[in-house]
């Protein structure tokens, strides 16, 4: 159970930088107040419900294993993007998510 609040912090993490990301969005000028206004409030909710998450999830895992398990926000970031606004993902990008996720696993893995 503890194992799925690490991801839901995770992913909570993730939406709150992409929100943060899509205020920053182009809009009509008429629209922006609005706009910022509404992504900037979603992404503090999810960053900090994914705070609170994260003190439960310190409490039952020792931080030296779950701190790097964010490291897939790297991940899910990067595909959010290149999925959501056509960012590129570049060969380089490919090989650093291959590796986060072998030491990912290879964490997990010891604990």
């Amino acid at each position: 159970m503890i194992w799925l609040a690490l991801m839901l912090t995770s992913l909570l993490s993730v939406g709150g930088q992409l929100c943060q990301k899509q205020a920053t969005h182009p809009v009509a000028i008429s629209a922006r107040r609005g706009h910022i206004t509404l992504w900037l409030s979603l992404a503090l909710l999810c960053l900090g419900l994914a705070m609170v998450l994260w003190l439960l999830v310190l409490q039952n895992i020792p931080v030296g294993i779950a701190y790097p398990m964010l490291s897939l926000n790297f991940v899910w970031v990067t595909l959010a993007a290149w999925k959501i606004w056509r960012e590129p993902v570049t060969p380089r990008h490919c090989l650093g998510i291959t590796l986060i996720i072998v030491g990912i696993f290879t964490l997990a893995s010891a604990a």
